[in-house]
């Protein structure tokens, strides 16, 4: 069995349904239910064709091991996240987030909505799938539970519907699980919802659900160009991750966002920290210390930062690449409490988004460059070699600070790729950083 693959990266990135198949999934349950050492555990999937297949053998893994099975059925990741912290209970959710229609793969939470990564328990768990598995005495049972209700209930104990204003907000679920949830939460709002594909369809007939590959934002500024509306959001697969448009039709990057949600907290508590990893924009930490609250600087990943959450008890965290985390949410990502807090905002500002971003994008930046390099370790070296009268540090890949501009170079925990994001002054400052980078990078390839 081969299972190394699927332990490899937490966020299922690479996973083809010949390596997360019902054979693994069984085995992956009955260790997940032996790992996490409980009575019982939250089970849910997204609509992609193989997710119920695979849902099910997991579920007859893990009641294999004499452990109870709550079945969320088809939910968003968030909404897993809100099960796991309410009821105190582990949870696995069945997806493959942004990535195409024959991709799956597994997302797991410890009861609480705490993370499950590479060290802190996916290595256990790969053991025991591998190992022999003895069949409980008795089975454990399933249940089916229905959370919708009870799941907005929560997003609105973060949020006050009755400081909304009467938005119009253009919404593209890209078929994903989004559309299971939007709907309830509009109800509940003076806002309009404009909603693109909010239809779960695990086949994804009008575009991928990956909000961040520009093409797939096509359809959704058409609607917005023609509707005129005050905000735009697209939702990834699982709708843990939202991307803003702007009133103007114009993206937000996820630094922007996180900017502004963060001023948002930091508004209602004062002193408070905010986590952001370090690919996000210096406009970040700046904006945190200027609303009095304490910018604390981690690696990418959906692990560490709820990990450092938890240690600091940060109100809020945020990623570029659009994932956002809720102290009151369990510290999970949530792309649609992160619309309703955007909303919010809008509500109580009243400017537009096109004119309220201005004053949280001093700079310019690059946005994620990759490039195809089979020895990243050697490239990375020779890339700090160049740079090394700047400021350099190692917490995830190499990140080289020139005072007025600065970029960070990763490897792919999955692909034999470099990723680089810079930012500088202006535009012109980031292509010229981009281009010395690059040339350092390509003359070792």
């Amino acid at each position: 069995m081969e299972l190394d693959t699927i332990f490899k990266a937490y966020d299922v990135r690479g996973l083809y349904p010949s390596q997360i198949n019902e054979t693994v999934a069984r085995a992956v349950g009955y260790a997940f239910g032996v790992f996490a050492g409980v009575g019982r555990i939250a089970v849910g999937r997204d609509c992609r064709i193989s997710s119920p297949s695979i849902a099910g053998a997991l579920i007859d893994g893990i009641t294999a091991g004499g452990v109870d099975v709550a079945d969320l059925g088809e939910i968003t990741t968030d909404a897993l996240y809100y099960v796991s912290g309410s009821m105190d209970v582990p949870g696995v959710i069945v997806t493959a987030s942004h990535n195409p229609p024959e991709y799956n793969g597994l997302k797991f939470c410890l009861a609480g909505a705490a993370p499950v990564g590479e060290e802190t328990g996916l290595q256990e768990v790969k053991e025991l799938a591998v190992a022999p598995q003895p069949a409980a005495a008795t089975r454990g049972s399933v249940e089916d539970v229905e959370i919708l209700d009870g799941y907005v209930d929560h997003l609105f104990t973060v949020v006050d519907a009755d400081a909304f204003a009467a938005l119009t907000v253009a919404a593209d679920g890209g078929n994903g699980m989004a559309g299971i949830a939007l709907p309830s939460v509009f109800e509940r709002l003076p806002a309009r919802l404009i909603g693109l594909y909010l239809e779960p369809d695990g086949t994804f007939p009008n575009h991928p659900a990956d909000p961040l590959r520009p093409e797939n934002l096509a359809d959704l500024l058409s609607l917005m160009d023609v509707e005129h509306p005050d905000l735009g959001v697209a939702f990834d697969g699982d709708a843990d991750r939202a991307f803003f448009i702007d009133d103007q039709g114009v993206p937000l990057p996820g630094s922007t966002t996180t900017a502004l949600i963060a001023d948002w907290f930091l508004n209602r508590e004062a002193g408070g920290s905010v986590v952001h990893n370090l690919i996000c924009s210096k406009a970040v930490p700046e904006g945190v210390l200027a609303a009095g609250g304490t910018p604390i600087r981690t690696r990418v990943g959906h692990s560490f930062i709820k990990q450092v959450m938890k240690e600091t008890g940060a109100v809020f965290g945020g990623e570029h690449s659009g994932h956002y985390y809720f102290r009151d949410n369990y510290r999970a990502d949530s792309g649609i409490l992160a619309l309703l807090v955007l909303m919010q905002v809008l509500s109580e500002d009243g400017r537009p988004l096109s004119e309220l971003r201005a004053e949280y994008e001093p700079y310019a930046g690059s946005g994620e460059i990759n490039y195809d390099v089979v020895d990243q370790d050697a490239a990375t070296t020779a890339v700090a070699e160049v740079f090394g009268g700047a400021a350099i540090d190692h917490l995830d890949g190499l990140t080289v600070d020139l005072g007025d501009r600065w970029f960070n170079l990763r490897p792919s925990n999955t692909e034999p790729k470099l990723r680089l994001n810079a930012e500088a002054p202006n535009a012109a400052a980031v292509d010229e950083l981009v281009a010395a980078v690059a040339a350092i990078i390509e003359e070792g390839t």
